[in-house]
């Protein structure tokens, strides 16, 4: 939180031997020259205008932690059990703090973050950061806690508090949200307790313009809407001013990132686990490429860059492939809408087609019925297979990664 908590009353068996005095969530400055004297004075945002006044008011842009992606107010992030929303949400905090970079490709302003690891301990939390540092330095502006009282009572006092002493600060992590959100009022619907809990964390990212990230689960039924699939009733993802959720994949993506929000533009990102270094690394282009057995990508690839191209076309193209299985391919890909077909046999890509619930993107749910030729070779080495997925066959499973949280 800052240089100068105060210290516990000294013990005379232990002086001497334990040279970093303790830190908590209340930790004030104990020499006055070293704190701020008054601190930036925030003036309540105006709530009314007239019609004109409003079209006339120029108001700043969001700001964002991680541009296109967390922006300030309420990030919902939602997962399934040890998909590894921990390990996510633990290395952006670490690329904010250090003004790094999310996901190894999108840069960051840094800034001070406050990540409170609820369910763990500082012994985990350690080595996990030891584990995604590999080395380097640890961001000082990176302030861990793994224990905080609830929003309604005293938590968010608490985070409101440590705002105050870095008004620097960009983002706010809560992993997980369940123990945050306290007792639900008395008498009160269960959609607008949810409401009530994530209004707590709504009511300080907006007076402090920071993103807050509420780490939170999903139902253990899919859906086709992965906004439904969130934990709880409706409340929870209405108060929220963005929802991220991360599935398990198929292919060469361990993840999905699913993202959508008042501020971001809907969008699904395919990610990768890096088991040695605990990193979430974002794949180069959509989603599809990433998600779909490897003779599909290679044909969905080869069509997008050349539109218009026979199955002999691919087939020279990419010899690995065998002529009679890229015909009954690319005629099934048209079946399944990731190709389009005209009457002279020419195959087409259909981005629109292939984003909106076909079976390439179904198989992003934890149950889907793959496609005959899901794992079909293309003579290349396998790259990078999941490590947290559980749908893999068992002939390309080498071997269980650590999943994390």
């Amino acid at each position: 939180m800052n240089s100068n908590p105060i210290p516990p009353p000294p013990d005379e068996h232990d002086k001497g031997c334990n040279p970093i005095p303790p830190l908590h969530l209340y930790s004030v400055p104990s020499d006055p020259e070293a704190a701020p004297l008054e601190l930036p004075k925030r003036e309540r945002p105006r709530t009314a205008w007239t019609a004109d006044q409003l079209m006339a008011a120029d108001f700043p842009e969001p700001k964002w932690a991680v541009p296109g992606i967390l922006a300030e107010g309420v990030n919902l992030l939602a997962g399934p059990p040890k998909v590894g929303k921990s390990w996510l949400s633990l290395g952006l905090a670490l690329a904010v703090a250090s003004g790094g970079h999310a996901f190894d490709s999108l840069p960051v302003d840094g800034g001070p973050v406050l990540y409170l690891a609820l369910e763990d301990t500082p012994r985990r939390l350690q080595t996990r950061m030891g584990k995604m540092l590999g080395g380097q330095a640890a961001p000082a502006g990176l302030t861990l806690v793994t224990e905080c009282p609830p929003f309604p009572q005293g938590g968010s006092d608490a985070i409101a508090g440590w705002l105050d002493r870095n008004p620097d600060a960009r983002m706010v992590v809560i992993d997980v949200f369940a123990k945050m959100r306290g007792p639900a009022p008395q008498g009160v619907s269960a959609y607008d307790a949810d409401y009530v809990a994530v209004g707590y964390a709504k009511r300080i990212a907006d007076h402090y313009g920071i993103a807050v990230v509420l780490v939170h689960h999903v139902r253990k039924a899919g859906s086709d809407d992965f906004l439904t699939e969130v934990s709880g009733t409706n409340g929870i993802a209405g108060a929220a001013d963005a929802t991220l959720v991360l599935k398990r994949a198929r292919g060469q993506a361990d993840g999905i990132l699913h993202v959508t929000g008042r501020d971001v533009d809907e969008a699904e990102y395919a990610l990768q686990f890096q088991a040695a270094s605990g990193a979430w690394q974002m794949l180069d282009g959509p989603v599809t490429d990433h998600t779909i057995g490897d003779t599909r990508a290679a044909i969905l690839r080869h069509v997008r860059a050349n539109p218009g191209a026979r199955p002999k076309d691919i087939v020279a193209a990419l010899p690995q492939l065998d002529a009679e299985n890229v015909r009954r391919t690319c005629s099934r890909m048209a079946a399944d809408g990731q190709l389009t077909k005209d009457g002279a046999g020419r195959y087409y890509s259909d981005t629109e087609t292939r984003t909106q619930g076909t079976p390439g993107v179904s198989q992003l749910s934890d149950c889907p019925n793959p496609s005959p030729d899901l794992h079909e070779q293309v003579g290349q080495p396998e790259s990078g297979l999941s490590h947290l997925s559980d749908s893999h066959p068992a002939d390309e499973n080498p071997g269980e990664a650590d999943r994390g949280a």
